[in-house]
């Protein structure tokens, strides 16, 4: 599956998502900004895999199961903006704010603000044509649930 994802990001013009495709890029997503800080730990691997866990109602171990593919599908992956033009083709503006709160939510895992993760969520909200504001708020509501 992973290798037709690979296909399709690798194209000039890549054609749309399926759902499941969607997903995997997603989780792709979450793994590339938990790596970006050159720590990507166990804390921030649980945290990936429930945040996908809630997005798609999957039990532990099929969140576990996308995590890993989507970890390989990372490391192969072509650059940040194949994977956002990809998912911002494919979903709702409201979903790809949720997307930027979904990496707000893996980046604070570990109780910090990396400069690096942040400047991949500033990047990614960007390509995804979320704005400013929105990017904030989704911040905003992570570091609430956070307490």
């Amino acid at each position: 599956m992973f290798k037709a994802l690979l296909t399709l990001l690798a194209a000039p013009h890549p054609a749309p998502l399926t759902a499941e495709d969607a997903e995997l890029a997603l989780a792709a997503l979450l793994v590339r900004l938990a790596r970006a800080d050159d720590s990507y730990d166990e804390g921030e691997k649980m945290r990936i895999d429930r945040v996908l866990a809630m997005r798609r109602g999957l039990g532990p171990e099929a969140a576990r199961a996308l995590r890993a593919r989507a970890e390989t599908a990372e490391a192969e992956a072509p650059d940040t903006v194949r994977f956002t033009r990809a998912l911002k083709e494919k979903i709702a503006y409201e979903d790809r704010a949720g997307v930027i709160e979904a990496m707000w939510d893996v980046a604070l895992s570990d109780d910090t603000r990396a400069p690096e993760e942040e400047a991949l969520i500033r990047l990614t909200a960007s390509l995804l044509g979320i704005n400013d504001r929105d990017s904030a708020l989704a911040r905003q509501r992570v570091e609430a649930r956070r307490g």
